[in-house]
């Protein structure tokens, strides 16, 4: 009258008989990424920003992100080590984003603390002086050269 015997082993949640249990898999690497879709489901869920969440809308989700993450890291990358720098900073992070056209879009409204801003001089603003010399220069020799003609 054991009645564990009749179901199998004892503690196989729900499984049929007692083979060798299979390694867990998980729906990241099932879907190739580095961003859990699991914990993005979860808040997708508990969020309620829908009385029902699909099973594909976690692993797009996390592609998406991933995808901005890995750009956003390229790009900062690429500014750190203009900047001779090994290590990304808020600062090369915000020169990132401001110089490229589709992340700027994207985060336009977004401030980056301890970013600074993008260097930017209004050309009004510029000294003209080096622009007005070089003109008068060439014009002095050919005087010169009149004058000892005048002689």
């Amino acid at each position: 009258m054991d009645s564990t015997g009749a179901k199998g082993k004892k503690g196989v949640g729900g499984r049929k008989g007692g083979g060798p249990k299979k390694k867990a898999v998980s729906r990241s690497i099932k879907a190739g990424l580095q961003f859990p879709v699991g914990r993005l489901g979860r808040y997708l869920k508990k969020g309620r920003y829908a009385q029902r969440v699909g099973s594909g809308a976690p692993v797009y989700m996390a592609a998406v992100l991933e995808y901005l993450a890995a750009e956003v890291l390229e790009l900062a990358g690429n500014a750190a080590r203009d900047n001779k720098k090994n290590r990304i900073i808020p600062r090369h992070v915000l020169l990132a984003i401001r110089n490229d056209d589709e992340l700027g879009k994207l985060l336009a409204g977004v401030t980056i603390a301890h970013g600074g801003v993008l260097p930017n001089i209004n050309p009004v603003l510029l000294p003209k002086k080096a622009a007005e010399k070089s003109p008068k220069e060439p014009k002095s020799p050919s005087k010169a050269a009149k004058s000892p003609k005048k002689a």
